[in-house]
């Protein structure tokens, strides 16, 4: 029996050292496979051409949620279903703007998620224009009193998220407005394009109308304000708002061979706003993590743990998250690593990794797939996974933070020009590469990045 057990310990040693030797080969494999793969192309040229804008709450969701379920189902995912919940939703109507005096012209907005209505007619008043959130919020309550406060703040271009994430603030800044006395909030598009496209995005409820300017058309108003007459401005808008409107999250899996009950959770967000077709934010991110898992899929023997890509239903006005992590909080310890894609397609230049991972056998072999792909694998911990993973975060799962080049992204973001031809095919096939391999390292190894992380800690 001594000489049964030693024989099956030494050749269970064995194939977990053969293993091993395997898995940086298969990751570099999988990560040359992909460059070459058009499953992300496919899924995002479908999404945005066969559905197009997908704000939660609309006819658009309804169709991207029957798509996603689908699409999942003829790559031969399983498990295949949808996670419905309640969540907000706001949907816009007409809108227009317009300086009535003392220089009549047309101004190009678009409303901000929880924007109220304007009254039938519209409201026209005078502007109290600042070139920075904080001249605004210096302000004391009531000193706005009738006005429509303008916000002219400019954002910075940065190529990883930092200068939106510096600059958001001002997007939700109405109700900071409305405590002042404002009767409505404008605000220079969040963005880095000098288009006459405006940005929009969601908005802190406040109870007045709110809505993003285009670029050029808040450096109009700056040079009008400077001539030094009260500059009038009417405004239209039109929108519904429930406060509870089904929402739905759509998943599909890969199960492990081994430990099917130990997840990598990944995924984008299914939902967009409705000036563009979603392209960027965020069919590209469904399109990529779902051809990774597709691509790992085919390998001729399925990876040890599960692979569970998620189509998250509400990113944009909130929600999806917080579903998903209550609907799932039992099985959390279970959940290895979560991470999302939602900055575009632009390559990934850095990764990441949960703390103290970085010597373990499974991301050294995901680091060796990486010089190709001209991805640094930074020594810093990741420290966001992406909004729909938040809520897992909280819960102690470890995230993932593979980065993006925003250099051009916020151009786009949220915008009319959001659309499929500012997908560039072979950086999104580079962003297929990246998830595969750091995708495949970690289901088919026994990495633990709890354990990890508190070795780090010590």
């Amino acid at each position: 029996m001594r000489i049964v057990l030693l024989a099956a310990s030494a050749a269970l040693i064995a194939s977990s050292a053969a293993q091993a030797a395997d898995l940086p080969a298969t990751a570099r494999s999988l990560s040359e496979k992909a460059l070459s793969d058009s499953t992300a192309w496919d899924l995002t040229e479908s999404l945005t051409t066969e559905v197009g804008a997908r704000p939660q709450g609309s006819a658009g969701m309804e169709r991207a949620r029957d798509w996603g379920v689908a699409k999942l189902k003829a790559l031969g995912f399983e498990n295949v279903h949808v996670e419905t919940f309640e969540t907000e939703s706001w949907l816009r109507g007409a809108e227009s703007a317009e300086v009535v005096s003392p220089y009549p012209q047309k101004l190009q907005i678009l409303g901000l998620g929880r924007s109220a209505p304007t009254p039938a007619g519209g409201i026209e008043a005078e502007i109290a224009l600042f070139d920075s959130l904080d001249a605004m919020l210096a302000q004391p309550e009531g000193a706005l009193k009738g006005k429509i406060v303008v916000v002219t703040q400019k954002m910075r271009r940065t190529q990883d998220i930092s200068g939106y994430a510096s600059g958001v603030q001002a997007r939700s800044a109405g109700a900071e407005a409305a405590k002042r006395g404002a009767v409505a909030y404008l605000v220079r598009s969040i963005s880095t394009d000098d288009t006459r496209l405006p940005h929009g995005g969601g908005g802190a409820m406040a109870g007045i109308p709110m809505a993003a300017l285009s670029p050029p058309d808040a450096e109009l108003l700056e040079r009008m304000v400077v001539r030094g007459k009260p500059v009038k401005i009417k405004l239209s808008m039109a929108s519904t708002f429930r406060a509870k409107a089904p929402a739905y999250n759509v998943v599909g899996e890969i199960k492990g061979r081994e430990k099917p009950d130990e997840v990598i959770v990944i995924g984008g967000h299914l939902d967009s706003w409705d000036a563009g077709t979603g392209a960027i934010d965020d069919a590209s991110g469904i399109g990529i993590t779902t051809a990774a898992a597709k691509l790992i899929a085919g390998l001729p023997e399925r990876p040890r743990r599960t692979i569970r890509v998620v189509m998250w239903g509400a990113e944009e006005q909130g929600g999806s998250g917080a579903a998903y992590a209550e609907a799932h909080k039992d099985e959390v310890g279970k959940i290895i690593v979560a991470g999302e894609s939602d900055l575009g397609a632009g390559q990934i230049f850095a990764a990441r990794l949960p703390a103290g991972s970085h010597d373990h056998p499974a991301m050294k072999a995901f680091e060796a797939a990486m010089a190709p792909l001209k991805t640094i694998v930074s020594g810093a911990p990741a420290e966001e996974g992406g909004a729909d993973v938040e809520g897992l975060k909280r819960l102690g799962t470890p995230v993932v933070e593979l980065q993006q080049d925003a250099s051009r992204y916020f151009d786009l973001h949220h915008s009319a020009d959001d659309t499929l031809d500012k997908v560039d095919p072979k950086e999104l096939a580079q962003n297929v590469a990246v998830w595969t391999a750091f995708v495949y390292a970690v289901a088919d190894s026994d990495i633990d990045f709890r354990t990890t992380a508190a070795a780090q800690a010590q």
